[in-house]
């Protein structure tokens, strides 16, 4: 075998074994953090009781339905970040004002088809009333308001399918979330870990040249939370997603939620629109999203992105 082809052997060969230490590295910095951030103590199980532990009984970012990907990566660093506004779309729970700082980081690791994402609410203020106290065992009179920093969620993206080559785009995600948010007396978070994974197929359709980009994508996935008495929730995550990129403009709307096995206040379901301007690496966004079911809420959502290139 000539000599630069056994350098080329040697360094694929070599390469192969970084990438295999990153991955292993990644995942385990994962498993580590959930494992540290556990802090609700186990009981003696009762499955035949609700645990109440569920979103329709704390504020709207304690058991929020994640975004959908759409079936792609990154292929660059971005950051994220937005001021979010929530306000009930029940009568009783109308009495909940929230409003949020938000940041999520995408961080391509060794490969654009492999993202390490972080992302959660630095700072989050909310105003209650007594009514909606009262539904949710808060044990306090009259209005309550404070400001509490939320979980932090964590996971690793997968690209496996491109469309390129299989006529499909497919991205897998494995995800964990802190037991970081405070508050849990006032039912705003509560203080356990949890995680989720998923699968999304996405495909996209070229209209008038590249000028104008049409996409759908389909979810299906687990999350999983620790209740009380040491037990967990289970649930089926789904989503469907359309967008529509048209040079400067994107638009998209997308249907998620997920059902959890306790079948008492487990089933939020969400419609969101989200609209962006891009100015090539900065973009404004603007969202809309409601809840239905077991998260009654209205939340608007006004911020920007900025992709760095490396």
């Amino acid at each position: 075998m000539p000599s630069w082809e056994m350098n080329k052997c040697h360094l694929y060969t070599h390469n192969n074994m970084t990438l295999h230490r990153l991955y292993t590295t990644a995942i385990a910095i994962l498993v580590a953090i959930g494992c540290s951030w556990a802090q609700t103590p186990l009981e003696h199980p009762s499955l035949s009781i609700p645990s109440k532990i569920a979103p329709k009984y704390f504020g709207p970012n304690a058991f929020p339905v994640p975004d959908m990907l759409d079936g792609r990566t990154s292929d660059a660093w971005r950051v994220d970040v937005s001021c979010d506004n929530y306000i009930g779309t029940t009568r009783g729970c109308q009495e909940d004002y929230t409003t949020c700082a938000y940041i999520k980081f995408t961080i391509p690791l060794f490969s654009p088809r492999v993202n390490l994402v972080v992302w959660g609410n630095l700072y989050e203020y909310y105003r209650c009333g007594e009514a909606i106290n009262q539904f949710r065992r808060v044990d306090y009179e009259g209005t309550m308001t404070g400001s509490v920093t939320g979980d932090i969620y964590v996971s690793t993206d997968f690209m496996v399918l491109m469309q390129e080559k299989h006529h499909i785009d497919m991205a897998i995600r494995v995800a964990l979330k802190s037991a970081s948010g405070d508050h849990y007396e006032r039912a705003r978070y509560y203080d356990s870990p949890g995680y989720f994974f998923d699968a999304t197929f996405g495909h996209e359709k070229i209209l008038k040249g590249n000028d104008v980009r049409l996409r759908i994508a389909a979810s299906g996935g687990f999350l999983c939370w620790q209740t009380d008495n040491g037990r967990q929730n289970d649930a089926v995550m789904y989503g469907l997603k359309l967008s529509l990129n048209a040079k400067r403009l994107y638009l998209a709307a997308e249907y998620s939620g997920y059902v959890g096995w306790e079948g008492d206040g487990d089933a939020p379901m969400t419609l969101k629109a989200n609209a962006s301007w891009n100015f090539d690496r900065l973009a404004l966004n603007a969202s809309y999203q409601v809840g239905f079911i077991d998260w009654p809420f209205h939340k608007f959502s006004i911020g920007a992105s900025y992709r760095f290139l490396l």
